[in-house]
């Protein structure tokens, strides 16, 4: 009788722990869903309701230059009758002025052939490193990261000493013989896009080289077995399964590129119309932070409202697919 108490107390003091460690399990678990959201909450959702509530206040000379429309000095009831006063005049203001279309237009134009070149350049750079050794595969990740020890400011002004008519790259075609008078490649959309391909590139390379160095090649050795030349099998088989890789690049690349600043105004002149250049003009020239708010509100949206619509096609798909 003793012997069977005191296997049962040894197994209630087995099962404690063991009911204790699924209870921290569940708070880990929960600890990792909830920081992600934190994350979002503190450093997307706050400061983009801070940006509104600018964009729907009036320009004043002041410090900061506007005047806010809601507040809580008159309590809770002043709040809501401010919130009903509410009106967009700035946004309306945007839709008056062709400046501010023409240059989203122009960015997500600009940012678009960018991101296609960058795949051009970065696709056959990610396939060889997928493909190379797996001794080399450290080393040319490396190199392919080793432009970001370097300031991305210095790596821009760079590009100025090669592109402009004296710079390194007239000079070696003159000397070459390929040309007879400097080329004018600075202060043009030309510069633009050599500048955000070079700066971006490694962020369309590195999603391609995951996508591919996860890939089972013996589905090409099987394609070629079967008579299928290489190029049908690249686009029939290597292409599709390095979609997701494909998709991250271009939304790594085009993102940060349709709001460039640093890249049109050093190699694109100042004729460069580009919503980035359009905003900083806005809030330091101009010091029309509503404007400019309000400005940065609709590229917000316009380049959210699309990765949503992706997501969800994607989640759809996939569901169709189990």
């Amino acid at each position: 009788m003793s012997g069977f108490a005191a296997s049962t107390a040894s197994a209630d003091a087995y099962e404690a722990p063991s009911v204790a460690g699924r209870a921290i399990q569940a708070v880990v678990g929960r600890l990792v869903i909830i920081v992600p959201y934190l994350w979002l909450l503190v450093f997307f959702l706050i400061p983009f309701v801070i940006v509104f509530k600018i964009s729907m206040s009036q320009t004043a000379i002041a410090m900061p230059p506007y005047t806010p429309v809601l507040g809580f000095e008159e309590g809770l009831s002043g709040f809501w009758r401010q919130l009903g006063e509410l009106n967009f005049e700035n946004y309306l203001w945007l839709t008056d002025d062709p400046l501010y279309f023409n240059a989203y237009v122009s960015s997500v134009w600009i940012a678009g052939v960018s991101t296609l070149l960058a795949l051009l350049v970065g696709y056959p750079i990610a396939y060889g490193m997928a493909r190379a050794p797996a001794s080399l595969r450290p080393t040319l990740l490396m190199l392919v990261i080793l432009p970001f020890w370097t300031s991305f400011l210095i790596r821009v002004y760079a590009w100025i000493g090669i592109l402009k008519p004296e710079g390194l790259l007239n000079q070696l075609l003159i000397g070459l013989g390929v040309i007879d008078s400097p080329l004018v490649i600075l202060n043009t959309h030309t510069a633009i896009f050599i500048g955000i391909v070079y700066s971006y590139l490694p962020f369309m390379i590195l999603p391609l080289y995951s996508s591919l160095e996860k890939m089972d090649y013996s589905l090409i050795e099987a394609a070629q077995d079967l008579g299928c030349p290489p190029v049908t099998a690249f686009w029939k088989i290597t292409f599709p399964l390095s979609l997701p890789g494909v998709i991250a690049g271009c939304m790594l690349v085009f993102i940060p590129a349709v709001g460039e600043f640093v890249i049109p105004d050093l190699l694109g002149g100042s004729q460069t119309l580009m919503i980035g250049k359009t905003l900083w003009n806005e809030f330091f020239a101009n010091r029309d932070w509503p404007v400019s708010s309000a400005v940065a509100v609709i590229l917000l949206l316009l380049l959210i409202v699309p990765i949503m619509i992706f997501q969800s096609a994607q989640a759809r798909a996939q569901e169709q697919g189990r």
